[in-house]
């Protein structure tokens, strides 16, 4: 089984957040008992973050976000996806007619993108949140002057990618001083950082995106020897997205997600539509690799997800620029043939993207596959009920290896395809000016008959987000696992037409079986960072389970 020491399950009954550091749940569990909501406890859990986890998430780097108003019983989806500069032109990672190697495009000024995590979050707050701003900011300015011991995932982070974060002055003086990378334990201060933090507490987001602190962002950026093309314009200009949330049912419950320019949201309820055709009930995937309802349950898992990648990889784009039809891939019936394609004894040759109804447009290419990486998520229910599923990123580990005023700069623009056509048709998510780069974050919220919340979750895990979310939702709906369980659980899912498995558990043993039906296999380190909240009603009241994926140093808290 999973070869990870086990968090145990967390239990509450009014309120409960779970993040990616406990110092980062800390300081949202303080803000709810100080009267704060969800919202709030958003605000404060990713300014921590931003100090304690600063490979994956920051002020640098966007995010997505899913809230539910208990109140007014309202899904709202919030985009806080970076965005292209203005001046970036469709040929930004080709060299020579030739795509960039990944490294050469995510290194330096070329593939920032304009963040948006904190203009984003500044306007839920204005919306829905009940603390003062500033408030919420002094935990996170508290950890970045005093200073924290580093953890052994971070410090292994340093050393892994110690070359190019020795690249930047300010990256090599905080990560690496006296020329070597910090170890664990050592207290980490960034006083930079803290002064960032502390402008935008005082100045709300126009202190990230107006005036010197955008200077130096926008100065970082052009001057870098791989420079990029943002200007102190296009982060005056960037505008955080209100967008309406996807929703599909699955069984008993409905499953809402956000919709593009992330393709989260969309390939998870595809899968979960597709597996609605099988008794996943009935495959535990707990027993033996040997036992064919193990074999049974990876397979389904797996085809459901090469079927959701193909329409994702030939469709989903930021659709304020390109026709992506949501309603389509999402069309009961649409779903229904394609489920049709999946064969339980034998896996299907690559599969091609379907034909979704209300397609339209011209006919566009798939895109090729290409890396993705880093991200971190939270998950947040308060004691009105509210809950927030939200997923935050700067792209690769440690973004673009590019600080500014003591953060760490977002590599986003990767995540467009580098060729902006192939065979002489466009790629959907291809670069272009002012576009937001396609995305596999997938926060969700789950809700049932009655159209309350029971489940809030996410994960971290570049592309493979979207089959780690999905896997955990088969494990608390249909194979009734708590939270804790389900995201510990040894991950199983498709990247592209590849099935992968997890090095060092049970679901590495599968492998052989799998090969035998068809299946493209890859063994592989996993990285998912799944945090996840249950919400049970019952005689008694409410309860609440969280889980937090023991990969990364994340834990669930509650009371």
């Amino acid at each position: 089984m999973l070869l990870l020491l086990l968090a145990l399950p967390a239990q509450a009954q009014r309120q409960m957040v779970a993040a990616a550091h406990p110092l980062a749940a800390e300081a949202g569990l303080a803000v709810l008992r100080a009267g704060g909501n969800a919202v709030d406890a958003a605000v404060a859990i990713q300014a921590v973050l931003a100090v304690v986890e600063p490979q994956a998430s920051g002020l640098g780097g966007g995010a997505l976000l899913l809230h539910w108003d208990a109140g007014a019983r309202k899904l709202s989806a919030w985009d806080g996806r970076e965005a292209a500069p203005a001046a970036v032109p469709p040929t930004l990672f080709l060299r020579d007619g030739q795509p960039m190697g990944f490294y050469e495009a995510a290194v330096g000024g070329r593939a920032v993108g304009v963040p948006g995590a904190i203009r984003m979050l500044e306007a839920a707050h204005r919306n829905l949140g009940r603390l003062p701003w500033p408030q919420l900011f002094a935990p996170a300015i508290a950890l970045a002057e005093q200073g924290f011991p580093i953890t052994a995932r971070l410090a292994a982070a340093i050393a892994g990618d110690a070359e190019r974060l020795g690249r930047d002055p300010q990256a090599r003086a905080l990560f690496l001083p006296n020329g070597r990378p910090l170890v664990e334990g050592t207290v980490l201060r960034n006083p930079a950082l803290a002064a960032t933090l502390r402008a935008i507490a005082d100045q709300g987001a126009d202190a990230l995106h107006r005036g010197p602190i955008a200077a130096d962002i926008a100065a970082a950026v052009r001057g870098h020897p791989n420079a990029g093309y943002m200007t102190t314009d296009d982060l005056a200009g960037y505008e955080p997205r209100r967008r309406e949330p996807v929703c599909a049912p699955y069984r008993i419950w409905t499953l809402c997600g956000v919709p593009p320019p992330t393709s989260g949201g969309i390939a998870v309820l595809q899968i979960m539509a597709l597996l609605a055709h099988q008794d996943m009930a009935s495959l535990d995937p707990r027993g033996e690799p040997s036992e064919v309802r193990a074999v049974d349950a990876a397979h389904l898992l797996g085809e459901a997800g090469r079927l959701a990648f193909a329409d994702r990889n030939r469709y989903v784009a930021d659709a304020d620029q390109v026709p992506v039809p949501v309603r389509g891939l999402l069309d009961p019936t649409y779903l229904m043939l394609r489920a049709q394609l999946i064969d339980r004894d034998r896996a299907a040759t690559p599969p091609r993207p379907g034909n979704p109804p209300w397609g339209g447009g011209a006919p566009l290419a798939s895109q090729p596959p290409q890396p993705e990486h880093g991200t971190s998520h939270l998950s947040i229910v308060d004691a009105a009920g509210n809950a927030l599923a939200m997923t935050t990123t700067i792209e690769d580990a440690f973004g673009a290896r590019l600080m500014a005023r003591g953060m760490l700069l977002n590599n986003e623009l990767t995540d467009f395809s580098f060729l902006p056509e192939l065979e002489g048709r466009p790629v959907a998510n291809r670069v272009g000016p002012a576009k937001r780069p396609r995305s596999s974050m997938s926060p969700t919220i789950v809700f049932d008959a009655e159209g309350l919340p029971v489940a809030v979750l996410g994960s971290a895990g570049g592309m493979r987000i979207i089959g780690h979310v999905a896997q955990a939702l088969v494990a608390m709906l249909d194979w009734g696992m708590e939270p804790q369980a389900a995201v510990a659980l040894p991950r199983i899912g498709a990247a592209n037409a590849t099935l992968e498995l997890e090095a060092g558990t049970a679901a590495a043993a599968l492998a052989p079986a799998l090969q035998a039906r068809g299946f493209p296999v890859e063994v592989r380190a996993m990285t998912s960072g799944l945090h996840a909240i249950r919400i049970l009603r019952g005689p008694e009241g409410v309860r609440l389970q969280g889980g937090a994926d023991p990969r990364r140093d994340g834990v669930a808290l509650g009371e």
